[in-house]
């Protein structure tokens, strides 16, 4: 009886893994009947600095040399201590349409980016913004042109890629498959409707949606969230969009170590019981739905018949691979789909270790 009841809750658990995956697809299919803006209006980039010299130098170009008919890049030196300020100016000098904003710290906001980006934001000359980071750089020299091309008249949020550099090593394989991950559950909750989450180097605004929820002021404390709290506040089904196309990418250098992967993986876990409960339900019941299907898996191949069992867990790795592959494919991440098992479940337990150390203690926030 026990073990009749434990075979039926594996079965649903399974079930529901798969309708999660099924809804993860739907960001892959792309309305074609969306109208996108034609027109080139006019952007400002916005570029948090802070000591990063070395960065701007080798991403800044990139970003100038876009093809593009008007914009401005504003870069904000948030009291960098190192030459950061001595090259900007010099990118200032070679280029009119360079800007910037040199942000000494508040006693109020000591250190704290959102404070930085508010001037920013507020200095903007133009009223479509684009944000990244000095460390992170266009994929292509289309790359304003794809994410400015998805506002239209309801469409007031453009949600862009950020993908981690290609390495041969098996941190970078983690790193990007938990990135593509993200990824897909960004989209795909954006496609129905319900954004949670924006990549913050890659992310689109009109200036109206940041007065319009008063800008960061509802979690101006909390420094360690890359942009979700604001898709929180001012995203919805209707203003919100999204682009894929490779041009919008945006590639940026992997955490240097493991030990820096996890900790930024402890902030991000902490930033989502800020989210909306609707959001916070679903990625948590994902998550448990997942770890209550391999627990269950694993337990009923001792004591029921494996030529039950393994059709069904071959059925969920059919559409897992189906789902991540198409993704994976379109988001230009190769070979994540060659060793999925591996990483889905070394992530997993990843997951369950950042859960349980954020119950002993909180993480440290962004400096």
């Amino acid at each position: 009886m026990v073990l009749a009841v434990v075979f039926y809750t594996f079965v649903v658990f399974t079930v529901i893994q798969v309708i999660y995956y099924l809804v993860f697809s739907t960001f892959l299919t792309v309305n074609k009947n969306r109208k996108k803006l034609t027109e080139q209006v006019p952007v400002s980039i916005i570029i948090f600095a802070k000591n990063c010299a070395q960065e701007l130098q080798e991403n800044l170009p990139l970003i100038l040399s876009q093809k593009y008919s008007k914009f401005e890049i504003l870069l904000l030196n948030n009291a960098s201590s190192d030459n950061t300020a001595e090259i900007i100016e010099t990118f200032k000098k070679e280029n009119e349409n360079v800007k910037i904003l040199d942000i000494e710290n508040n006693e109020a906001f000591w250190g704290n980016k959102k404070y930085a980006l508010t001037l920013g934001i507020k200095a903007a000359r133009y009223d479509q913004l684009l944000f990244t980071e000095a460390g992170s750089k266009p994929n292509s020299d289309s790359w304003i042109a794809e994410m400015s091309k998805h506002f239209t008249a309801k469409k007031t949020i453009v949600l862009g890629y950020s993908k981690f550099s290609n390495k041969k090593t098996f941190l970078n394989l983690f790193t990007r498959f938990e990135n593509l991950f993200s990824a897909i559950q960004c989209f795909s909750f954006t496609k129905l409707g319900i954004p949670f989450m924006a990549f913050g180097d890659n992310l689109a605004y009109k200036k109206d949606e940041f007065f319009n929820v008063k800008g960061f002021i509802n979690h101006i404390k909390i420094k360690n969230d890359n942009g979700d709290l604001f898709i929180k506040d001012a995203a919805h089904k209707t203003n919100t969009s999204f682009t894929i196309s490779e041009q919008s990418f945006i590639e940026t250098k992997q955490p240097d170590s493991f030990s820096t992967w996890f900790q930024n993986l402890r902030l991000k876990n902490s930033i989502q019981k800020h989210y909306k409960f609707k959001n916070r339900f679903l990625l948590t019941f994902f998550n448990f739905s997942k770890f209550i299907f391999y627990v269950l898996g694993i337990t009923l191949f001792f004591f029921y018949p494996w030529q039950i069992i393994l059709p069904i867990i071959l059925t969920y790795y059919l559409v897992q691979f189906i789902v991540v592959g198409l993704s994976a494919k379109k988001l230009k991440e190769p070979y994540i789909i060659f060793l999925l098992p591996f990483l889905e479940i070394g992530l997993l337990l990843i997951q369950i270790s950042i859960f349980s150390v954020n119950l002993i203690s909180k993480p440290n926030h962004w400096k």
